[in-house]
């Protein structure tokens, strides 16, 4: 497998060491683009893949191009290559763009992915979900599994479900940063230093999210492991149950969901 990236931002970057690392292909089958080609240049020197002067000298190289660039500029730059696609695996992690927008960018036939990863792969803990196009296939399917299982977990859903997605994980990552910061704020004002309180804070999260992977328990099983009747826990989960916590990472999910719908229609209007 040759893997051509089209952009070298951070998710791409991300991706290139993850699979690097990972050892599902060699640096030297690997080539890079960028429209700023400091970036590109950049990327090979940290990693000893190859930068490659345009988009369409990637298209040539690889028998699988990832295309990191920018939702609006995505279909453009399709387009700009789609002669030399025939044949290729399209995997785009371009956030909105329809499967049936990037397969008529490509060409008839061209075998499309989409993808949604999320900003924890450059630490190499992503949660990322995809869907296949009209001519991928479990081969297909496969290739990607195996490129976005170097930087965490993926799995494959129908493409009406990546706005959730987008909801859930894509957001998520959001989420969790404000709990990280809520906790530590409840530190400070119980007298933790806040250095302390905020590494014990993200520290917490993390185990407790690593918890539910490893044990493969449902949360709610963990939780009241911890929660002693009359004890500390139960009365800090009284409290956030009290100030509507549950309720409020609920609809959070639910609006980030409903306005990836609704960037995803204005897209296609524009389109």
């Amino acid at each position: 497998m040759t893997l051509g990236f089209i952009g070298c931002g951070k998710m791409a970057s991300a991706l290139v060491r993850g699979v690097l690392r990972a050892g599902v292909v060699l640096a030297e089958r690997v080539v890079v683009s960028d429209c700023y080609p400091g970036a590109a240049q950049q990327l090979a020197s940290d990693t000893g893949v190859k930068a490659l002067a345009t988009n369409a000298e990637v298209v040539a190289a690889s028998d699988t191009v990832l295309l990191c660039v920018k939702p609006q500029e995505a279909l453009q730059v399709l387009e700009a290559v789609a002669p030399a696609l025939a044949g290729k695996l399209v995997v785009s992690i371009a956030a909105g763009v329809s499967l049936r927008s990037l397969e008529q960018a490509t060409g008839v036939g061209v075998r499309v992915v989409r993808v949604m990863p999320n900003t924890p792969a450059l630490v190499q803990r992503a949660a990322t979900a995809y869907a296949l196009g009209a001519f991928a296939t479990a081969e297909e399917a496969a290739v990607v599994e195996s490129l976005f299982g170097a930087v965490g977990y993926v799995g494959r859903v129908r493409e009406e479900l990546l706005d959730a997605v987008t909801g859930l994980s894509g957001s998520g990552p959001a989420y969790g940063f404000l709990l990280i910061e809520a906790l530590a704020d409840g530190g400070v004002l119980m007298g933790l230093p806040r250095d302390l309180a905020l590494k014990l804070a993200a520290q917490t999260l993390a185990g407790a999210a690593e918890m539910v992977l490893q044990t493969g328990q449902h949360p709610s099983v963990l939780r009241d492991a911890v929660a002693s009747p009359g004890g500390t826990t139960i009365a800090g989960i009284a409290a956030l149950e009290a100030a509507g916590v549950r309720a409020g990472l609920i609809h959070a999910v639910q609006a980030a969901t409903e306005r990836s719908r609704e960037l995803q229609e204005i897209a296609s209007r524009k389109g």
